[in-house]
């Protein structure tokens, strides 16, 4: 099983790339997507504010979806799919300003997923999680 980036429209359009999980190019096992956002200060909580430049708005990576194939759920791929995001970000980070990678989680299930990993609520938007950059360069040390 590999990784590929995955043309698509939202890619010529460039609004995200596509990252696809498959064992044999043409099986989709799992994907997600990458894309520049941004974040108010105001939705940050605020031990983490003190810690930011006083920007009304701050970089961040936006993992817009993230899913596993029903027939391949169950085997640690959501993680796996994750943790490859995670890195791609930090890496990114390096040359285009992130302070956090940031996901909505589409239901409770989701939310739950992400909570595991480290995200953090952002309390002014419901199902919007968070995640330092500081934190995901912890996780790869």
């Amino acid at each position: 099983i590999y990784l590929r980036e995955q043309a698509s429209q939202d890619v010529r359009r460039r609004v995200a790339v596509s990252f696809v999980l498959t064992p044999d190019g043409v099986t989709i096992v799992g994907y997600y997507t990458l894309s520049q956002h941004e974040v108010s200060i105001g939705d940050l909580p605020e031990p983490l504010v003190k810690k930011m430049p006083k920007y009304p708005l701050l970089p961040a990576t936006l993992i817009g979806r993230l899913a596993v194939s029903t027939r391949f759920r169950g085997r640690g791929l959501g993680e796996t799919l994750l943790y490859d995001a995670l890195r791609r970000c930090l890496t990114g980070s390096i040359q285009l300003a992130s302070i956090a990678v940031v996901v909505d989680a589409k239901d409770l299930a989701a939310a739950v997923f992400y909570r595991k990993h480290g995200f953090i609520d952002l309390p002014a938007k419901p199902s919007r999680l968070f995640l330092p950059m500081g934190i995901v360069e912890k996780l790869f040390r």
